[in-house]
């Protein structure tokens, strides 16, 4: 029951995301770069702040990803809550556009909120520029989230979530006139599929794929990164318990 909660939690924080950023993304044209990303930040933060005690506010199945290589969940909760993430994602962006149709507005406006290719020109370069680009977006956001998140960094403390908005926020910014910005998996396949559904284009679909290993790339090389740079603090940890324990013997 409480792995189903979780999964209920992920579920309507991607819904969240995916429905109040990506739509913000579409109305806007994708043509205003603070709102949209203001609006991706914000919704982190709204977000950590009500659904993170119950499943950290993963909604991203490259942070997941990320927290199995570091032990912070079992494969039964990865694949929950990427599941959860998923299909969270494609009702947030099925529910927004279904939204602008019945209203009228065209469903062209679908594709602002779908991530692009860099120089939107389909050869070799085009795809490598964006594979490396999110890849390091990713890595930077979520060895942030790592670092925030973790148990020794008490300074942080309830900050963790505005940190983690105001992240989101920088990454937007750099990235949303080259890729769009995906980091995130979940809100890229649903934004695509919700494309090809409601405009039959399959332009975001055919490269959606890019958008899902790169972020899964960059969170798994942000968790390598996390072990790799902060062995030292168990290492310090152990010396200063093996420290404690010979003076204790001494008495």
């Amino acid at each position: 029951m409480n792995l189903f909660r979780k999964g209920i939690a992920e579920a309507i924080g991607t819904f969240v995301l995916v429905f109040f950023a990506c739509g913000v993304a579409a109305i806007t044209s994708g043509a205003f770069l603070t709102p949209i990303s203001l609006a991706f930040g914000l919704v982190i933060v709204a977000m950590a702040y009500s659904i993170g005690r119950i499943s950290g506010c993963h909604i991203n199945p490259a942070v997941s990803l990320a927290c199995l290589i570091c032990k912070k969940m079992t494969v039964k909760e990865f694949f929950v809550y990427v599941l959860a993430q998923i299909i969270g994602g494609l009702l947030g962006a099925l529910a927004f556009f279904g939204i602008l149709l019945m209203a009228g507005i065209k469903p062209d406006s679908i594709g602002n909120a779908c991530n692009k290719l860099i120089g939107e020109k389909d050869n070799f370069g085009s795809y490598m520029g964006t594979v490396l680009f999110e890849i390091i977006l990713t890595c930077v956001f979520v060895y942030v989230i790592l670092n925030v998140t973790s148990s020794k960094n008490e300074s942080v403390g309830k900050l963790a979530g505005l940190i983690i908005g105001l992240t989101l926020t920088l990454v937007h910014l750099l990235g949303i006139y080259l890729t769009g910005t995906s980091v995130n998996p979940a809100r890229s396949l649903a934004t695509a599929l919700a494309n090809l559904i409601y405009t039959g284009k399959t332009d975001a679909i055919k490269v959606v794929w890019v958008f899902i290993i790169s972020p899964l790339a960059g969170g798994a090389l942000a968790s390598l990164l996390y072990k790799l740079l902060h062995k030292e603090d168990k290492e310090v940890k152990e010396e200063k318990a093996e420290e404690i324990e010979v003076q204790t013997t001494e008495e």
